[in-house]
């Protein structure tokens, strides 16, 4: 158990080692100071002039916004269009069908906004032309588009009056070319050197010891594999996900791929401190959402070390911890490690089930989606977390009887109302998603039989992680929930839609609205936005809101189960 826990300190250690350099690092690249990678500029010249692009072309928060949103409608037809005709096109040795028209639009809409909900087996769901012109290619530039919506943040926040916050496209093609792209390639030569696959040959046929003849499914991994953990996406090659062998073979590269999902999000907060000139308002957001991560992380490990007390009186032992839907080469500990870090990250990825978790460990993993704010995405996170910011901010102005100014600029009615519109729809779309499920199963238990493999508290669970997953663009699941339905995969795509684009669009209007305003020094009316009792007042207001939000709901799943199962 020792070595479990200090695994876990080690790699989240190494995590914060390696984030702030690369923070520094990118707060270089996108002001456009000199840096390692300088030697693309001609590349990314050369992608500017044949999509016919002037990269210098300053945008206001609303140009920004409209290219954003057309390149994304772009992506979508073309994957849709691959999807469902995949059957008739090449790259597909294994003869995989085509998608149904519902779970298209699903898996189109799920790996456009970077949560990557899987309602189909990737290995059998998928062609490999799909995999990679699809699913490969929107985990790059979905990850590219949170960045670069940040970093037009972080170009707003600065003390000059201005409505024009750099080119979209400069900063989403250099998080390609200057960070997606070269960290991506490393991850996958790890992978492919570990014995994770990358052909483009069929299913292999083997005979097993036992003498059975089975065909085992492989493909292009270990590149999909790379950026699916790097840019914070989480959908598996695999049904699997990182829990098949394949995916992930050893505690190694079970290792390298949760730092890879950490990294970005941990490094974008160092890189907005890098960018400003204000380490100190980063280490204050670092701070807060390292409390959160901790609170929730601290009770996973501790049951699922535990084990499962429903065992104990059968006489059964459990010195590993409770091992149901989890992997023995990664154990326990790691396994409660990695859910809670991709679910407070918004990535998806898994190493083991998360609907054989133990009660308070799924409760602890629908809060990190549920609050939305602890790390985050790629870009996103810190997008998230900046609503919260500026709550907190107009609140203490008010409490103090001191004027709301968030970086020397007012906060006044229009950047609050965006900002408390943004932050309840994450909470609208969960619970009314829920709600409309729960109703739809208990009007008909008959027909619907096959969504639930656990009806009662957990089946509720189920179903809430499902929208919680959606709506955080997180994309994990609880698996026992049967959820390729034209009613799963058209609700959860409307959900994800929303949710993506408004908390997005929302603090970039945010903003772009205090860019404009006269940068007004800090003095003694002025209310510090960098210092640890802020940073409480931060912590407190996600708190609050996730409570008052979501206590409810939680106490009809796994609250109740765990009191019932204790």
């Amino acid at each position: 158990m020792n070595s479990d826990l200090l695994g876990i300190l080690v790699l989240y250690f190494l995590t914060l080692a390696l984030a702030w350099p690369l923070g520094r690092y990118l707060a270089r690249v996108f002001k456009g100071e000199k840096n390692a990678l300088d030697f693309l500029t001609p590349l990314e010249k050369g992608i500017f002039r044949l999509a016919g692009l002037d990269a210098r072309r300053e945008m206001s928060w609303q140009q920004h916004m409209v290219a954003l949103l057309t390149i994304n409608l772009v992506w979508f037809l073309l994957a849709m269009l691959v999807l469902c005709t995949q059957g008739s096109l090449p790259l597909n040795p294994d003869a995989n069908p085509s998608m149904s028209p519902d779970l298209a639009f699903n898996t189109a809409i799920s790996f456009l906004v970077n949560c990557n909900l899987q309602h189909y087996s990737g290995e059998s769901g998928l062609s490999y032309l799909s995999q990679l012109v699809v699913i490969t290619f929107l985990q790059f530039v979905s990850a590219a588009t949170g960045i670069a919506a940040a970093v037009v943040v972080f170009n707003a926040l600065q003390t000059r009056a201005t409505d024009k916050l750099g080119n979209f496209y400069q900063y989403f093609v250099r998080s390609l070319t200057r960070l997606l792209l070269p960290g991506s390639l490393g991850l996958a030569l790890l992978l492919v050197f570990s014995g994770t696959p990358m052909t483009l040959q069929g299913k292999q046929p083997l005979v097993t010891l036992q003498g059975d003849s089975v065909a085992v499914a492989r493909g292009p991994v270990a590149a999909m594999v790379a950026i699916k953990e790097l840019g914070t996406n989480g959908g598996g090659f695999f049904g699997a996900n990182s829990a098949h062998p394949l995916e992930n073979p050893t505690y190694l590269t079970n290792a390298a791929e949760n730092l890879a999902l950490c990294i970005i999000p941990v490094a974008m907060v160092f890189a907005l401190g890098f960018y400003l000139n204000r380490r100190r308002l980063a280490l204050m957001i670092f701070g807060v959402m390292t409390v959160g991560f901790v609170a929730l992380l601290a009770p996973t490990v501790y049951y699922e070390l535990q084990g499962n007390p429903a065992l104990s009186p059968l006489g059964v032992e459990q010195p590993l911890g409770a091992m149901e839907g989890k992997e023995v080469r990664f154990g326990a500990a790691a396994s409660a490690y990695w859910s809670i870090t991709n679910t407070v990250i918004s990535c998806g990825s898994v190493n083991s089930m998360h609907d054989s978790f133990m009660p308070l460990s799924g409760l602890s993993q629908l809060l990190g989606m549920m609050t939305n704010a602890f790390y985050g995405g790629c870009g996103v996170g810190l997008l998230n977390f900046f609503a919260y910011l500026i709550i907190a901010v107009f609140i203490a102005g008010l409490m103090v009887g001191r004027t709301p100014e968030f970086l020397g600029k007012k906060i006044e009615a229009r950047e609050m109302k965006i900002a408390v519109i943004v932050t309840l729809l994450h909470p609208l779309l969960i619970l009314a998603g829920t709600a409309l499920a729960t109703h739809t199963y208990v009007g008909n238990p008959t027909e619907y039989a096959g969504w639930l493999a656990n009806p009662g508290f957990h089946g509720f669970s189920e179903m809430l992680y499902e929208f919680t997953s959606s709506a955080a663009n997180n994309g994990s699941g609880f698996e026992g929930l049967g959820d390729n339905t034209p009613f799963w995969n058209c609700t959860t795509g409307v959900v994800l839609l929303l949710s993506r684009f408004l908390p997005i669009i929302g603090p970039v209007a945010i903003a772009g609205l205090l860019a404009r305003k006269k940068y007004v020094p800090e003095g003694a009316g002025t209310l510090p936005a960098d210092t640890a009792t802020f940073g409480v007042m931060v912590l407190a207001v996600i708190v609050i809101i996730a409570a008052l939000a979501f206590f409810p709901a939680l106490a009809l799943g796994p609250l109740a189960e765990h009191f019932s199962l204790y």
